[in-house]
């Protein structure tokens, strides 16, 4: 299914029908996000504000309703806002950069003042109101968020506002505000809804692979010459996130297929098996690959008509993994269990839970 919703207008108007993605024998159609949407416009008892660094498929934020703070990058010409592709072409983006090795992008992270600008508005409105943002451990925009947040709270007494580490990147973010506003729905106060959305965002997984080396390296998250071998040797990473938040390498294989199939491999060892919930593959210009990832997802068992949301990387994480980067984003099972004994016992010591 793809990511193009009917229009509001089509959908109908009773409450029951509004305030809940149905779970029949079929799987949810996208339709199902519109009733969400709509859903959480009537009866909200919070507000969601997320960032655009979630890669949210433009239709989805249009539907949902939230609003998204936009990151900067910088090009040659000067600084340009993540408008989500609604200015500009993801193929355009990632083949200048194809043919342009040597050109790298740099991106700022959001600033106290922009946080407090958004959070300032929110708390006029006075609706209690939780932030969604991109992990620390790829971003300082979370600790900027914090700041904010900790002016406004001291400037507006009483007024809920939370700001929530998603501990997670690129369309995780999406899936995660996506079920967040649906618990909205429910009845469940701001306070509970930001302790569910703590405790869900450990089960949405990411796996993803690039296309080399050379972005990394650019960025400093590994040596150019282990970059300059790989590419030599034809080797691919594949990649996911840790409990943080924070990259991690979990193999190396040789040719871009092998690292495809092993998404799918942990894919099949890691899925809920919900079909109420949807997946998403999100590439940096890599349709083609992207669609075989569809395709062998739709071949597991109970998949065949599950909800996929397809989006392209915006240029704020497109510019440090550059173009060929594919990735397949889930809900499945609790990432802290797979935690080695050594990062359980820094958890412990850290703070269980804490942002």
């Amino acid at each position: 299914m793809s990511s193009n919703f009917p229009s509001e207008e089509s959908q109908g108007s009773s409450d029951s029908q509004a305030m809940d993605i149905q779970t029949t024998d079929e799987a949810p159609s996208l339709e199902d996000v519109v009733r969400v949407g709509r859903a959480f416009r009537q009866r909200r008892t919070c507000q969601i504000i997320a960032d655009s660094s979630a890669d949210y498929a433009p239709a989805v934020v249009h539907r949902l309703g939230i609003e998204v703070i936009p990151f900067t990058y910088v090009t040659p010409e000067g600084e340009v806002q993540d408008d989500l592709w609604q200015h500009s072409d993801p193929h355009e983006f990632y083949e200048t950069l194809r043919k342009n090795p040597d050109l790298h992008y740099t991106t700022h992270a959001i600033s106290p003042g922009e946080y407090a600008e958004v959070f300032e508005r929110a708390a006029a409105d006075g609706i209690p109101t939780i932030y969604l943002g991109i992990t620390a451990g790829l971003s300082s925009s979370i600790h900027n968020a914090r700041q904010a947040a900790e002016m406004v709270r001291a400037a507006h007494p009483g007024f809920e506002l939370y700001v929530l580490d998603c501990r997670c990147d690129s369309a995780a973010g999406e899936l995660l505000a996506i079920e967040v506003m649906r618990q909205a729905t429910r009845g469940l106060t701001a306070r509970e809804v930001y302790e569910w959305a703590r405790e869900a965002r450990y089960f949405i997984h990411g796996y993803f692979t690039l296309d080399g080396f050379a972005a990394l390296a650019a960025g400093g998250r590994i040596p150019p010459a282990a970059a300059t071998v790989g590419g030599k040797l034809n080797i691919k990473p594949e990649l996911s996130y840790d409990t943080n938040g924070a990259l991690t390498l979990r193999g190396m294989c040789r040719g871009r297929k092998k690292a495809l199939r092993a998404i799918i491999q942990d894919f099949k060892d890691n899925y809920a098996h919900d079909t109420s919930l949807p997946l998403a593959i999100v590439s940096t210009d890599a349709e083609k690959d992207a669609d075989w990832i569809e395709r062998e997802v739709r071949k597991q068992e109970g998949c065949a008509d599950v909800t996929i949301i397809r989006s392209q990387v915006s240029p704020i994480l497109g510019s440090h993994v550059g173009p060929g980067m594919v990735a397949l984003v889930f809900w499945g099972s609790d990432r802290r269990e797979k935690l080695s004994l050594t990062d359980k016992l820094a958890r412990k010591v850290r703070g269980l839970g804490a942002d």
